[in-house]
């Protein structure tokens, strides 16, 4: 299988991108383009990049243990967490099923939604072959239940600043529920935006993770700057108290 055209997924992980790291846990600000895991293009994955990581920063010849526990779509960026023992992978797994961990993402679109807030419910059901995810307004066979609340925090030359915060973790959740309101996240030609980005990517950034450690116990926040592109950055400070 050719590597998949357009994106740059050749970028090693260095110190630079860590955004929180200790003996249990990592995570890395990732780059729109990265794939999470192996699929079918041979692009090489984040987790394969982030054990090399570890393992040249502490000298481990026979490699790292790297256990994922949750994804982030190829075009999106942000914060995304690895955990480096099977006893965290497993605490923090079971943390993400009962939806003890807060995870905050901003979007840009276009338009402007009717309310400058609001919760929005979906029944969501995806489909594989064609990669794409439907929203219904009510329960249908094959669906799972989609939450979030959203909120308008920012306006810049026409564009709108979205922050969701996903109450549970479907396929295309955020991109397919924001298209509902007539709202499609920018570059996001899948979900109803007009044109595609020539990056690849579209306007959505995993901002911020907050949990309490599962091993240590302490609060943990982990915030992930915008992506430096000539666009992303403009709306750096917007929203942040």
């Amino acid at each position: 299988m050719n590597k998949a055209e357009g994106w740059s997924a050749d970028i090693p992980v260095t110190e630079r991108d860590i955004l929180f790291e200790d003996n249990h846990l990592i995570a890395v600000n990732k780059r729109a383009g990265d794939i999470v895991q192996s699929d079918e293009t041979g692009d090489e994955p984040l987790d394969e990049k982030v054990k090399k990581y570890i393992a040249r920063k502490y000298d481990k010849p026979n490699g790292a243990f790297l256990g994922v526990v949750h994804r982030l779509d190829r075009p999106v960026s942000g914060v995304i967490l690895f955990a480096k023992t099977s006893k965290s992978l497993e605490r923090i797994n079971n943390m993400f099923k009962s939806r003890e961990m807060k995870k905050t993402y901003w979007a840009v679109v276009r338009k402007r939604p009717a309310q400058m807030e609001g919760t929005l419910i979906h029944w969501l059901v995806k489909n594989p072959q064609k990669n794409v995810t439907k929203a219904h307004d009510r329960e249908v066979v094959g669906s799972q239940r989609a939450e979030l609340n959203y909120k308008v925090i920012g306006e810049l030359n026409g564009y709108y600043l979205i922050e969701v915060d996903p109450i549970t973790g479907r396929p295309h959740q955020i991109r397919v529920q924001l298209s509902t309101l007539d709202c499609p996240i920018v570059g996001d030609n899948k979900y109803g935006y007009p044109r595609g980005s020539l990056k690849r990517s579209i306007c959505l950034h995993a901002r911020r993770l907050q949990f309490i450690h599962p091993v240590k116990k302490e609060p943990v926040h982990i915030f992930a700057p915008l992506p430096k592109d000539g666009f992303w950055e403009k709306f750096e400070g917007f929203g942040e108290k």
